[in-house]
């Protein structure tokens, strides 16, 4: 084969790739805009308000724990910019370019109409007709059409349109407090407001060993950037020396116990200054006797005798 025919092979081919494939017609650029706020940590932070006063007198205290956190806040308007256009279907042409050639003349004829109508015709009917008419007798072009419409993304710009440092403060919510006493070391929880309920009368602590120990060493800790927070309190001589004789007067079994037993238990918890336990002692005696009124009303009233305590059944009116 001759250079020539080669060469008319060629620019055949490329009129028909031209035929087949067509132009998009460009459409009108269209754009959205949304705001984006990142935040970046600065500090993390715990702390543990183990209350006043730092030593304990008495086997209960209220430790509260407190996460705090510092952010730098980015506000960031976004603008994405879509070019639009319509894709080209050659097959469309069989009535796109008979009709182009009717809006041709139908919009020249408009603008005749509207030389006499001092210009009062619609933009859509003066230049739209025509527009349509030339893009709908080019071969090569489809004339624009919202419904088959598709779009590229052409561009993103980024504005800053504020900055800002944020501060939050949230309970340790429902999170492990590592209490040390000594060398043994417990998990205790706190509750869902960040409240953890100290009792040193209560599991996991040994009366044994408190009573020997005057420390206790609390920490919290998040696994996910090692945030630390650490306190420590201090447990009286006095206290320590109530402790084991508290634990037997609350703990020791009752059965075999008359009521003065039980009255001495009371008043002697009272006695050691340790009136909210003996409180709680008393509450629970009342309502293990709930189901024998008589052995009740012989508790309640040897409370009046005998120790000068009034009490009285909360769950009698219910």
């Amino acid at each position: 084969m001759s250079p020539r025919s080669t060469t008319r092979l060629k620019a055949a081919a490329l009129c028909g790739s031209l035929v087949l494939s067509g132009c998009a017609n460009q459409m009108s650029q269209r754009s959205e805009h949304e705001e984006r706020v990142e935040r970046k940590l600065l500090d993390h932070s715990l702390q543990i308000d183990v209350g006043e006063p730092g030593v304990l007198q008495l086997p209960q205290r209220r430790v509260r724990v407190q996460e705090q956190k510092t952010f730098e806040v980015t506000e960031i308007e976004v603008t994405r910019r879509y070019d639009r256009y319509t894709p080209y279907q050659a097959w469309r042409e069989l009535y796109e370019v008979p009709l182009g050639a009717v809006a041709i003349v139908a919009g020249v004829g408009a603008n005749v109409v509207n030389v006499f109508a001092l210009g009062n015709l619609p933009e859509s009917v003066t230049h739209g007709w025509i527009g349509y008419g030339i893009d709908g007798i080019n071969p090569f072009m489809n004339v624009q059409s919202n419904g088959r419409a598709e779009q590229n993304l052409s561009g993103i710009d980024e504005k800053q349109s504020n900055k800002h440092t944020e501060y939050s403060s949230l309970p340790w919510s429902e999170r492990p407090v590592a209490i040390s006493v000594g060398k043994d070391t417990q998990e205790l929880l706190t509750d869902r407001h960040g409240i953890l309920r100290l009792n040193l009368l209560d599991s996991p602590f040994k009366d044994e060993e408190i009573s020997r120990i005057g420390r206790l060493q609390l920490s919290v800790q998040d696994p996910q950037d090692k945030a630390r927070g650490d306190a420590s309190l201090l447990v009286s001589p006095s206290l320590r020396g109530k402790l084991r004789e508290a634990h037997q007067l609350i703990y020791d079994d009752l059965e075999g116990e008359d009521v003065q037993h039980w009255v001495h238990r009371v008043k002697r918890l009272s006695d050691l200054g340790l009136e909210e336990e003996a409180s709680e002692l008393e509450q629970g005696l009342i309502e293990l006797t709930r189901n024998d009124p008589e052995l009740q009303k012989e508790f309640i009233h040897s409370l009046l005798t005998d120790a000068g305590r009034l009490a009285a059944d909360p769950g009698a009116n219910q």
